[in-house]
């Protein structure tokens, strides 16, 4: 059940990709502008439009492009960059820890805020701290991500500048990093003093980004405790004399985390992409940054990169989350 059920997912997932390469190829070339005449100087000659069109193979026809593309990317060539001049592949993977690594501390921050609200909520079901936490809540989610970055910046980088508010280090450090992962790398080695200055740059838009989920990750773990706690097993728990937070941490929680699961994995998806305007809010040197840089100038081998690595990084993430919740659902795993 559960290998046909990962086959159906997987199946499913190339074709999405094979879809996302199709409209992210034919969209960005049907849109206004010229990356070549914007590569070029004023006054270059027809000759030499001509010549650059023929190298970044832009003088075909759209299908013949793609199916170019496409072949070289089924081979690990993604092309390259118009503007940078650099491999697609090679620029993607050098941005891509950095967003990965915000986008995590991101959902660690959410799961710990939203987990603490909703059985806190639980624990007070039907008093004032419950409709406060829905207040709160609500309120908190109905603020977008980067309206959240503007606020952390007024407040923390401006009024009371305690932490950066732009970059992803400080320059003067010795950076002696490996891979581009920097604050695991940063663990690891012990260099600790690394490590907080990443986290000081990565605090903010972290911040950011996880309070929109971490309220909606409080709204239904909270609904999912409530509608527990009323089962029979949680009530022979409390006969047997277990204060209400261990009936909530020991019994109840486990069973109502399921849909929260599967929540959590979708809307890690949104606050991947959530990267893309609150990166460019604090000058943070991620992927997302990299994609409006590449919008803006109409790289189109750029762009067609970034956004296939984001869909494969989605559909991963669905697939992942998807395998997880059939394996801890005993109906879906004997199914």
């Amino acid at each position: 059940m559960l290998l046909q059920r990962f086959l159906v997912r997987l199946l499913t997932m190339l074709v999405t990709l094979f879809g996302v390469a199709i409209v992210v190829f034919v969209v960005i070339r049907v849109a206004p502008g010229d990356p070549i005449a914007m590569m070029l100087p004023p006054g270059a000659s027809d000759d030499d439009i001509a010549r650059l069109r023929a190298l970044y193979g832009l003088d075909k026809s759209i299908v013949q492009q793609f199916f170019i593309w496409l072949g070289g990317v089924l081979h690990g060539d993604f092309g390259t960059s118009i503007s940078l001049r650099q491999d697609v592949l090679g620029l993607v993977f050098d941005r891509l820890p950095a967003t990965l690594e915000l986008a995590t501390v991101a959902l660690l921050m959410a799961i710990a805020l939203g987990t603490t609200a909703a059985i806190l909520g639980a624990r007070s079901r039907g008093t004032p701290i419950e409709a406060g936490i829905d207040v709160v809540s609500g309120a908190t989610l109905s603020i977008p991500d980067f309206l959240w970055g503007l606020v952390l910046i007024l407040l923390f980088g401006v009024l009371v500048p305690v932490f950066d508010i732009s970059g992803r280090v400080s320059p003067e450090l010795d950076l002696p990093f490996v891979t581009q992962f920097y604050l695991v790398e940063s663990v690891l080695r012990l260099r600790f003093d690394l490590t907080w200055d990443l986290l000081k740059h990565m605090l903010m838009p972290a911040v950011a980004l996880a309070l929109p989920l971490a309220a909606i990750i409080a709204q239904l773990l909270k609904q999912s405790l409530k509608e527990v706690l009323d089962l029979d097993y949680v009530v022979l728990a409390r006969v047997k004399g277990f204060s209400e937070t261990q009936v909530i941490l020991r019994e109840a929680l486990k069973n109502a985390a399921l849909p929260t699961l599967t929540l959590v994995g979708v809307q890690f998806t949104f606050l991947i992409g959530g990267t893309v305007i609150v990166e460019r809010l604090f000058s943070y040197e991620g992927l997302g940054n990299m994609a409006i840089d590449a919008v803006i100038n109409r790289d189109l081998p750029l762009i067609q990169g970034i956004v296939l690595v984001f869909a494969l990084l989605f559909v991963l993430i669905n697939l992942t989350v998807d395998m997880m919740y059939a394996l801890l659902n005993p109906r879906l795993r004997h199914g």
